[in-house]
C-alpha cells in the first residue's frame, strides 16, 4: 500500500484517516477578480470524485471556501460514506471577501448553511477557523459553546481547532478538541510539541501547508525572494524541486503524531504527483540535513 493510503488512528473520534487527506480550498476559493482563477463546477466535480476514487477518505473545507462546501454537496454527498467530512467556523464567505463573527448565534447559523451546502445530515468535524482575535474567542467560550450544542444536536461528531503555537497547546489541554489543524513543515517545525502532546493525549492532528505553501516544491526554483533556509535546501538537494518535495512529504510521514496531511489543488496532476513523490526512494542523511537546517 502506497503511504499516501495508510491510515492513521485518531483515538478521540476512532476514526481512521488516510495519511494524505484533501484539502478543499483551491476548488472554491476565487485567487483573482474572476472566477477563471478556479475551476468550475464541472473540473472541481472531477476533482473531487478523482481524489475519493485513488482512495483519500479525508476532505477537508470550511464556510471561509467560498463555493468548496457547495461544490462538495453537488458532487459527492452522494458518496458521503466514503470519506470523513471536515469543515471550519467562525470565519465567514462574503464573496469576493470574508468576514470574522465569532457569536453563538453565528456559530450556530453557520453550522446549519453548512450542512445545507454539504447535503449531508452530519459534519464529522468542525473546526474554529480562528481570527485576529484568537484569544478573545477562546475566553469568550461562545464558539465553544456554539459547537458542542450542534453536537448535541447531532449536527457535528467531534469538535476541532486550526491554530498554532501556545494557543494550540492550550486548545489541546482544555480537553473540548478531538482534532487540531496546524502548520507544519521543514521550513516551520515550532509546532513539533504541539504535535508530540497531541499524541500524547490522542488527539488527531491535520496538517496544512506541508509543502510550505508551494517553497517545498519545484515552484521554490522559480520564487523571487527564496528564505535563507530554503536557498540552504535548495543547495542540499542541488536545485532537485522533486527531491525537495520527496525530504519534505516524508519528513511529515515519518512523524506518527501526524493524522493526515492536508494536499489542496485544483489540478488532479498535481495531487497525483505528490503522492509519487511521497513514495520515491531518497538518502535518510539527506532528510537529516533537511530538518537540521529547517530548526536553525
Amino acid at each position: 500500500m502506497k503511504k499516501a493510503y495508510e491510515k492513521r488512528k485518531i483515538y478521540t473520534m476512532n476514526e481512521d484517516v488516510t495519511f494524505i487527506g484533501f484539502g478543499a480550498l483551491s476548488i472554491g476559493r476565487d485567487w483573482g477578480l474572476a472566477d477563471k482563477e478556479r475551476p468550475d463546477e464541472k473540473e472541481a466535480g472531477i476533482v473531487l470524485n478523482s481524489v475519493l476514487d485513488l482512495g483519500i477518505n479525508l476532505v477537508d473545507t470550511a464556510s471561509a471556501y467560498h463555493r468548496s462546501e457547495e461544490r462538495i454537496g453537488n458532487s459527492i454527498s452522494n458518496r458521503r460514506t466514503e470519506y470523513i467530512l471536515a469543515s471550519k467556523c467562525g470565519e465567514h464567505n462574503d464573496e469576493p471577501s470574508t468576514f470574522y463573527d465569532f457569536s453563538y448565534k453565528a456559530i450556530k447559523d453557520s453550522i446549519d448553511r453548512s450542512l445545507t451546502l454539504l447535503k449531508t445530515d452530519v459534519i464529522d468535524l468542525m473546526q474554529i477557523h480562528f481570527g485576529p482575535e484568537p484569544e478573545k474567542v477562546i475566553a469568550d467560550g461562545e464558539t465553544v459553546r456554539a459547537m458542542k450544542d450542534a453536537q448535541k444536536e447531532g449536527k457535528i461528531r467531534y469538535l476541532g481547532a486550526s491554530i498554532d503555537g501556545e494557543l494550540a497547546k492550550q486548545c489541546i489541554l482544555s480537553g473540548d478538541f478531538d482534532v487540531m489543524q496546524m502548520e507544519y513543515h521543514l521550513l516551520n517545525q515550532e509546532n513539533e510539541d504541539n504535535i508530540k502532546l497531541c499524541e500524547e493525549k490522542g488527539l488527531g492532528v491535520l496538517i496544512r501547508t506541508g509543502l510550505g505553501r508551494g517553497l517545498l516544491t519545484s515552484r521554490a526554483l522559480q520564487a523571487e525572494f527564496k528564505p535563507a533556509k530554503l536557498e540552504q535546501l535548495l543547495e542540499l538537494v542541488k536545485n532537485d524541486g522533486d527531491l525537495l518535495s520527496t525530504l519534505a512529504l516524508n519528513f511529515l510521514y515519518e512523524n506518527k503524531g501526524i493524522s493526515s496531511v492536508l494536499i489542496g489543488t485544483k489540478n488532479l496532476d498535481h495531487f497525483r504527483k505528490n503522492i509519487e513523490l511521497l513514495e520515491k526512494d531518497f538518502d535518510k542523511e539527506l532528510l537529516a540535513q533537511a530538518i537540521t537546517i529547517g530548526t536553525n
